[in-house]
């Protein structure tokens, strides 16, 4: 585990630095310190983690707007929601 931000103690003394990669015996010192909860990154995902989420976001984009024809003048109004989805859900390559 990685720390998100800085790790301050009650007094505002800087415990760790963030970044900082924690061990088991930082873990166990934390209680001594008042500290129950701390504030840590997210894993990173594989590139193959990452293929395999945009193709399940793929799938259900194309599920919810199956009935969604984009040459269709007249539905201006679903054109610019599937844009705008597709560019929330699938970033900017959609």
């Amino acid at each position: 585990m990685t720390l998100s931000d800085v790790l301050l103690d009650a007094h505002g003394q800087v415990l760790l630095p963030q970044g900082a990669v924690l061990t088991e015996n930082m873990l166990s010192l934390m209680p001594r310190h008042g500290i129950d909860m701390l504030p840590i990154t997210a894993p990173g995902m594989s590139p193959e983690e990452q293929a395999r989420q945009q193709e399940a976001h793929r799938a259900r984009l194309d599920y919810l707007f199956r009935k969604y024809d984009p040459d269709l003048p007249d539905d201006a109004a679903t054109s610019i929601l599937h844009s705008y989805v597709s560019s929330y859900r699938l970033g900017a390559q959609a």
